[in-house]
């Protein structure tokens, strides 16, 4: 039986839960050319862990995204937001997420990208439990430019909103 975020039994176990990568993406979109075009696209993340903890706000998410996934299906834009012109993934292959508290609607947490750490709050939009195993939606709007992603500020949105698509299987 599966329960939805809305029900009380919608909470997981307690425990260490592992990130299930492959079933895992950050989706992002944005504007570009001066904001008259969307553009959307994906990170993969490359490992993670949960911990549901009795009470809920001390539970732990660390969540390590793959810099170098950067995908939109434009191979020259992604080959450049690659680079070191904007996310430098050789130099900084991973962004990370840390939690600093959760409850069942949201989670607050730092996010790092490109070595600089800012504070992050994430919106549960929706949620899956089963016995072993958890999914969840959440969302959130970051400011590239806060993360030291300053280059092509016209031609590239400022803002991402992002969503994050996570299963976890309980470890």
């Amino acid at each position: 039986m599966q329960a939805k975020q809305n029900d009380a039994a919608a909470t997981p176990r307690l425990g260490r839960y592992r990130i299930d990568t492959g079933a895992s993406a950050v989706e992002f979109g944005s504007r570009h050319l001066f904001g008259l075009m969307p553009v959307h696209g994906t990170f993969k993340v490359r490992s993670g862990t949960v911990d549901i903890a009795e009470p809920l706000t001390d539970s732990k998410i660390q969540v390590d995204i793959d810099a170098a996934s950067f995908h939109t299906g434009d191979e020259r834009r992604d080959k450049d937001v690659r680079s070191a012109h904007f996310l430098d993934s050789a130099g900084y292959p991973v962004m990370a997420f840390v939690s600093a508290s959760a409850d069942a609607t949201g989670v607050t947490g730092t996010l790092t990208v490109c070595g600089i750490t800012r504070p992050v709050a994430l919106s549960i939009q929706d949620s899956e439990v089963t016995p072993d195993s958890f999914t969840v939606r959440a969302t959130t709007r970051i400011d590239r430019i806060e993360f030291g992603v300053t280059r092509a500020r016209g031609m590239a949105g400022r803002h991402l909103d992002l969503t994050l698509k996570i299963k976890c299987v309980r470890v």
